[in-house]
C-alpha cells in the first residue's frame, strides 16, 4: 500500500492545520550521529515514488530530497544529534531529543512519529509504527534524514577511509566490525555501543 494522508487527513478534519511528520536516520549504527527530520506538507501535496526511505533507492533518495528541501510550500527541519551527545544520554534520549529540536523549530498543531510515542513531549503526538511507510509527512521527514546522514557519513569516508564508511555508512556490518577490530574506534565511533567499546585502543 502506497504511503497516504489519510492521517493528515483526520487531523485536519479535528482543526490541525500544522502537521509535522518526524521519522530518524542512525538509531542502529556503531558511529556517527542520529539524525532527525520533521516536515510540514501542504494538504495539496502529491508524489508518484514518494515512500520509506529504505524502499527508495539511494540514487532516486537524492532527488526526492532536492523536490522537498526546495518546495516553496514545504516547511522542514533537520537535527544532529553527534556521537558524544549519543554516548552521553544513550541512543533513545537522543533521538528524542532530536525530535524535539525539529518540532521547536517547526511548531507544529500535531506530530507524526514513526514508531512509538515519546514521552515526554510538548506538542500532541500520533505514534506510527511503520509509519514511514503509510504517511507521505513521514516518509518525506524518512528522506530527508537518510540522505542528511549518507552525506555526513561520505564526508566522514574521506576522513577516516580505512573504515569504509562510504560502504556501510556507520551500521555494524561484517566489514565494519572487520575494521573496527583491525583500526580501533575514531572519534565517530558511539564508544557506548558494545562492540566498539569492546574493540577500544588507547592511541595516546
Amino acid at each position: 500500500m502506497p504511503c497516504h494522508f489519510d492521517y493528515e487527513n483526520a487531523l485536519r478534519t479535528s482543526g490541525a492545520t500544522r502537521i509535522a511528520g518526524i521519522d530518524e536516520a542512525g538509531r542502529g549504527p556503531l558511529a556517527g550521529p542520529v539524525v532527525v527530520a520533521g516536515v510540514i506538507l501542504p494538504p495539496t501535496f502529491c508524489h508518484s515514488t514518494l515512500n520509506d526511505s529504505k524502499q527508495v533507492p539511494a540514487r532516486f533518495r537524492e532527488g526526492i530530497y532536492e523536490e522537498l528541501t526546495r518546495h516553496s510550500e514545504i516547511r522542514w527541519s533537520i537535527s544532529i544529534v553527534e556521537p558524544l551527545e549519543i554516548d552521553r544520554i544513550n541512543i533513545l534520549r537522543a533521538t528524542h531529543l532530536g525530535m524535539r529540536r525539529v518540532a521547536e523549530i517547526l511548531q507544529p498543531d500535531h506530530v507524526l512519529i514513526d514508531g512509538l510515542p515519546v514521552a515526554p513531549f510538548p506538542w500532541p503526538q500520533t505514534a506510527l509504527v511503520k509509519g514511514d511507510s503509510i504517511s507521505l509527512s513521514i516518509a518525506a521527514a524518512s528522506i530527508l534524514a537518510k540522505v542528511t546522514r549518507d552525506r555526513l557519513m561520505l564526508d566522514w569516508h574521506e576522513k577516516y577511509p580505512a573504515y569504509d564508511f562510504a560502504r556501510h555508512k556507520g551500521y555494524p556490518t561484517r566489514l565494519h566490525l572487520a575494521k573496527l577490530r583491525e583500526y580501533g574506534p575514531c572519534e565517530i565511533h558511539r564508544r557506548s555501543f558494545a562492540p566498539v567499546a569492546e574493540c577500544w585502543f588507547d592511541f595516546s
